[in-house]
């Protein structure tokens, strides 16, 4: 690729719908050889890409190659570039992998990784935990905004809810299937206690992203999000209490993560900040990331940043400034640049 602006053009062109991220994973491998990194795709079809003069310290920047299923037309204007994953999470990718190429005399190693299904089950992020040594510093690439950098990320436990009933008469007053059902989700909204809030990261929240049933059988998916802390074993125990004769499953427990603001990844974010002329605002995210699932794998220093206006992840409009693109570029490697003195 010619610009990094050319990068990200052709990074969007390549639909990766989670599950579906091989072609872009071949793309990006060919691109980070071409870059002078050397290139790999792993087993779970995550590509990792290398660079640096090797012996020292080694930094990590991880971002996500797969999209949500709902394409969008890719195009680029004088100061935007349209497309799915521009925001979420292709610019943070190719900034990062820009950045990246622009240090290959690094004092350590820089190491980019595309991690697959992040959108669905985390499974890249995972595998990359289970089978890399742990980095000196981790950078998750997400979209905060050229001046904002991530401390956190709210956890996550998805919640499965079955039940059955006796076929009868609609007219019966036993409780029909679809009822049990309903009363789950308003017990459980009470089992997460008075003060529930999506946009609190100290609140729990929850979310009935779907039901399907009738009066035979009801199934509910429920997406609750919580904050650190959070005894996620307690609420289980309730939910089978009051499940009224209905199974329920865990389907999924990402536990929070946070890092604090004296944590050098942050540091070293924050300065690269000033040093473009911004004013640092360092930001608490309600959904979940990677951040989540390799924290409890690798405790190291480790923060979320990216070009990008997360308020458009999935959204039919999804775009990115090439202005704030090009800025971003810029602060990740002045960001390497001071974590090769800090470290």
């Amino acid at each position: 690729m010619n610009t990094p602006v050319d990068l990200l053009q052709a990074m969007l062109s390549i639909p990766s719908p989670s599950g579906r991220e091989d072609e872009l994973a071949r793309f990006l491998e060919k691109a980070m050889n071409d870059l002078g990194m050397a290139a790999r795709r792993d087993e779970a079809g995550n590509v990792i890409g290398d660079i640096g003069a090797g012996n020292g310290p080694v930094v990590m920047f991880l971002g996500h190659l797969d999209t949500v299923d709902r394409p969008l037309p890719v195009h680029r204007d004088a100061t935007h570039l349209h497309g799915r994953g521009a925001a979420d999470a292709k610019g943070p990718l190719a900034a990062m992998i820009s950045a990246a190429a622009s240090r290959p005399s690094f004092p350590g190693t820089i190491r980019v990784a595309g991690a697959v299904e992040e959108e669905r089950l985390s499974r890249g992020g995972e595998h990359l935990a289970r089978t890399l040594s742990p980095p000196d510093a981790l950078l998750i690439g997400e979209p905060s905004g050229w001046s904002r950098v991530v401390l956190g990320y709210k956890g996550k436990i998805d919640i499965s809810y079955r039940v059955v009933r006796d076929a009868t008469h609609s007219t019966n007053p036993e409780a029909k299937a679809t009822e049990v059902a309903v009363g789950f989700w308003h017990d459980l909204l009470d089992a997460l206690g008075p003060e529930r809030d999506h946009g609190s990261f100290n609140l729990p929240a929850a979310t009935l992203r779907g039901m399907h049933g009738d009066a035979i059988e009801a199934r509910l998916d429920i997406d609750c999000r919580v904050p650190p802390g959070f005894d996620a074993e307690a609420l289980t125990e309730r939910l089978h209490l009051i499940a009224n004769g209905g199974d329920v499953t865990v389907v999924r427990h990402i536990p929070a993560a946070r890092s604090p603001r004296s944590d050098p990844v942050v540091r070293a974010v924050t300065a690269a900040i000033r040093r473009h002329g911004g004013t640092p605002r360092p930001t608490l995210k309600t959904g979940t990331s990677d951040m989540n699932t390799v924290a409890p794998h690798w405790p190291v220093p480790m923060a979320a940043y990216g070009p990008g206006d997360g308020s458009l992840d999935h959204s039919d409009n999804e775009n990115i400034e090439i202005a704030e693109y090009l800025k971003g570029i810029d602060v990740l490697t002045t960001t390497l640049d001071e974590l090769a003195t800090a470290l």
